[in-house]
C-alpha cells in the first residue's frame, strides 16, 4: 500500500516540475536557456519508463511519463522551431 502512495507522490511530482516550463515555453515561446540534449534525453527516458509503465501495468508510472512525454515533446518542438528561424534569420 505505502508504495502506491510513494508512487502517486512521484507522479505529482514528476507532473508538476515539468508544468511550469512547458506552460512558460507555450506562452512566451522563449528557449534561449533551454539545453537542446538535456530535454531530449528527458524525453526519451520517459517514453522509456511510459513503455515499461504499461507493460508491467503500473498505471502511475505509464501516466506519469506519457504525460511527461508530451510535455518534454512541446518544448522540444518549440526550441526546435525556434533555432531554426534563428538559422534562417542569420542568413
Amino acid at each position: 500500500m505505502y508504495i502506491n502512495i510513494i508512487g502517486y507522490a512521484a507522479a505529482v511530482f514528476m507532473i508538476f516540475g515539468y508544468l511550469p516550463q512547458t506552460i512558460r515555453t507555450i506562452r512566451t515561446r522563449m528557449t534561449d536557456d533551454i539545453a537542446v540534449g538535456t530535454f531530449l534525453s528527458m524525453g526519451l527516458g520517459s517514453i522509456c519508463f511510459m513503455i515499461q509503465g504499461y507493460v508491467l501495468g503500473n498505471i502511475p508510472l505509464a501516466i506519469t511519463n506519457t504525460l511527461t512525454t508530451v510535455m518534454s515533446a512541446i518544448i522540444f518542438g518549440i526550441k526546435m522551431t525556434n533555432d531554426r528561424k534563428k538559422k534562417r534569420n542569420k542568413r
